[in-house]
């Protein structure tokens, strides 16, 4: 009984980080983009490695480069995460599974650690796969929880809902992260919006700008943590945004979404170092005239574009830094 399920990668358009932090978000699937997981029966329950983790290098130079790049981290860890997750809900909440194993590989094409949710894409598709060799339903707005409790809890990753919402429910949502519905039932709420009526979006990446999304966002959690002012302040600002845009998408007027999302990241860049590289990024794509924020946590670029000209032009000068310009499918 051979199975393949999958998740896409996902960008943030309005709310994060405040994801983390009881907020509220606007984000689309990336269906350029997708982690695959298989999953057929075994006489033994078997993890396979991926070709991403295989430990083979060129040479020396290339193993460091690799390290520097994506830090000791990989794919089968997170699987691990997955599976004992998965396990561990059935037992729980006395849930029947086969009494059969299985042999589980995955495979992604998701650009690793420039924002786009590459990591969760790989539990989640890994959830899929459990659920249908083991004929489980986990309801829409509990499995990203559960995603979340394998990151968080399995492998103490920093990070908040945004990713695993929008790769369950996919297309594009609405999420408010209100801290008395996450602390009462586990859970947000979650609206799909009708994808179809956005503007007109530009996503760019720079591979060479990977950072672990975890340690990335640290700096700001332990800010939050230790009750910092300025810190609680910006992320409700920032969560307000995400509000701000759900009512323009109500009224079907997007003409503020440009200010929104430059806003968004203006107000990030108070409580998070931007290195560089990425502010360079942002600046190149602003100077073209479209607008630019953060997809996830750095290394990735979404907003908003007018015509043809300005994605050409978005195109050939975020080229120059080394960055893929592409239009996302969310639909």
């Amino acid at each position: 009984m051979a199975i393949e399920r999958k998740a896409y990668a996902r960008a943030g358009l309005l709310g994060n980080p405040s994801d983390g932090y009881f907020g509220k978000i606007i984000a689309i699937s990336v269906k350029n983009f997708s982690a695959r997981v298989f999953l057929d029966e075994s006489p033994d329950l078997r993890i396979e490695c991926s070709p991403q983790d295989e430990e083979v290098y060129g040479d020396d130079r290339e193993f460091v480069e690799r390290l520097n790049l994506y830090g000791y981290y990989g794919g089968t860890r997170l699987i691990k995460a997955a599976v004992k997750t998965f396990f561990d809900h059935c037992r729980i909440q006395t849930i029947p599974i086969r009494s059969k194993n299985f042999a589980l590989r995955y495979d992604s094409d998701i650009p690793r650690q420039v924002g786009l949710g590459g990591s969760s894409a790989i539990i989640v598709a890994a959830m899929r796969a459990l659920m249908a060799f083991h004929g489980v339903s986990i309801p829409d707005e509990v499995l990203p929880t559960l995603v979340l409790r394998a990151e968080f809890k399995e492998l103490g990753i920093n990070a908040g809902f945004m990713d695993r919402v929008i790769q369950v429910y996919e297309g594009c949502v609405y999420m408010d992260l209100n801290r008395s519905l996450i602390e009462g039932r586990g859970f947000g709420e979650y609206e799909r919006i009708d994808a179809g009526l956005l503007p007109p979006l530009y996503l760019a990446y720079k591979p060479d700008l990977g950072k672990v999304s975890g340690a990335v966002l640290n700096e700001i959690r332990m800010a939050y943590d230790r009750g910092d002012p300025t810190v609680i302040r910006t992320l409700e600002e920032i969560a307000a945004l995400a509000e701000e845009g759900r009512k323009d998408y109500g009224r079907g007027d997007f003409s503020r979404w440009p200010d929104l999302m430059n806003r968004n990241f203006d107000l990030r860049s108070r409580i998070m170092t931007i290195s560089p590289n990425n502010m360079e990024m942002i600046q190149t794509a602003r100077r073209c005239g479209a607008s630019a924020k953060f997809a996830g946590s750095g290394g990735s670029l979404v907003g908003i574009y007018r015509d043809e000209d300005m994605f050409e032009r978005l195109n050939q000068e975020l080229g120059k830094l080394g960055a893929k310009v592409i239009r996302p499918q969310v639909v």
